[in-house]
């Protein structure tokens, strides 16, 4: 197939793998409890310390104060920068949604073959012309269409999360004055960004990009008036996703249930620092704070896991966008598990960092 061979010319996929694979390793060598891993751990909490988090000194362990970092650490940029992270985001997930829904609408429906078809399977089976003897597409088996649905359904859930961490970053958090970044940090944060909407849609993404290629050289051949017209069926766009199946449903309440948790613990965050100039923290309370020192980053994994499971469970680079997506919040949810506990005295002993009663 054509596709086929454009999508190992190009080596996306696995490009993507060994993206994913580079990003992981350095924090999970970090994250390992051995003395010949405290300069990857150094390195890493350094580069990613953002806001009230930073990097013990290097001559006693204990925690600095952000005004220290910023005389002591170069290459830094303001917190607020977060922002960059959710436009890109929302941009590139839209743009590649929009790319495949459009390719699935038009050339995967119906996903299972309708009784009304009858007549034209058995006018081809017979010999006989119909109505789509013209079309000069490739068949496409039940499954691929699944597939391909399926990853309408995916990116769907990616885009409901984006659009909500870009509205909580414009309107909720309220980044103070000092609070900083790392410029490694930031570049890793319009990394992940990008190559998030990427994994998520690469099985299909390269023939979808084919498809409207082949829309644009026969609109360019052809012209406007020679197009036939672009009629949408609105319940045709829908009709679909709402019959994937079991898994979907499943993964969809696993997602709501991490993105509904996150979006109440992200705004008990930001009622902490209402005064947007102020530099002061307190202990948050609420939620699965009752649990856990993180519970915002928790509740990323549970919607991550929602979209994994919304994946089929099947893709090795969703796993390994998973993947990265757990060891980086559970090293950085160690990170400030230690730094309230030096902070405040009166810490809730109870709490864990990431995993309630657990870690």
């Amino acid at each position: 197939m054509e596709i086929h061979g454009l999508s190992v010319e190009l080596g996306l996929v696995p490009l993507l793998r060994l993206a994913w694979v580079a990003a992981t390793l350095p924090i999970l060598v970090a994250s390992l409890p051995l003395p010949p891993t405290g300069f990857a751990h150094r390195i890493v909490a350094r580069i990613g310390g953002r806001g009230k988090i930073v990097k013990p000194s290097a001559s006693n362990g204990n925690w600095i104060t952000e005004h220290h970092l910023l005389q002591n650490m170069k290459f830094t940029v303001p917190q607020r920068f977060f922002l960059h992270f959710y436009v890109v985001g929302v941009v590139l997930t839209t743009l590649v949604l929009l790319l495949i829904w459009f390719y699935a609408y038009k050339e995967m429906t119906p996903v299972f073959p309708d009784l009304l078809h009858y007549s034209t399977i058995t006018s081809q089976l017979t010999g006989g012309s119909h109505v789509f003897s013209i079309h000069k597409g490739p068949s496409h088996t039940v499954e691929h269409k699944h597939h391909v649905w399926q990853t309408v359904f995916v990116l769907l859930l990616m885009e409901i999360q984006l659009l909500r961490r870009l509205y909580e970053t414009i309107n909720v958090f309220h980044y103070g004055p000092s609070a900083q970044m790392h410029i490694f940090g930031y570049l890793a944060g319009l990394f992940f960004y990008i190559a998030a909407p990427l994994s998520l849609g690469s099985s299909c993404l390269l023939e979808a990009l084919n498809y409207a290629r082949g829309q644009i050289a026969e609109f360019i051949v052809k012209g406007r008036a020679r197009m036939p017209d672009i009629e949408v069926d609105w319940l045709g766009l829908l009709k679909p996703l709402l019959n994937l199946g079991w898994c979907q449903w499943v993964a969809a309440a696993i997602f709501s249930w991490g993105w509904l948790h996150q979006l109440h613990c992200h705004m008990i965050l930001g009622s902490l620092r209402e005064n947007k100039g102020a530099d002061e923290y307190v202990i948050p309370h609420g939620d699965w704070f009752r649990y856990v020192s993180c519970p915002h980053y928790l509740a990323e994994i549970v919607v991550y896991a929602g979209i994994l499971v919304a994946s089929g469970g099947f893709d090795i680079t969703v796993w390994l966008l998973f993947s990265f997506v757990v060891a980086n919040l559970v090293f950085a949810a160690a990170e400030t598990h230690r730094w309230y506990h030096q902070k405040f005295d009166d810490y809730p002993q109870s709490r864990r960092a990431i995993i309630p009663f657990v870690y």
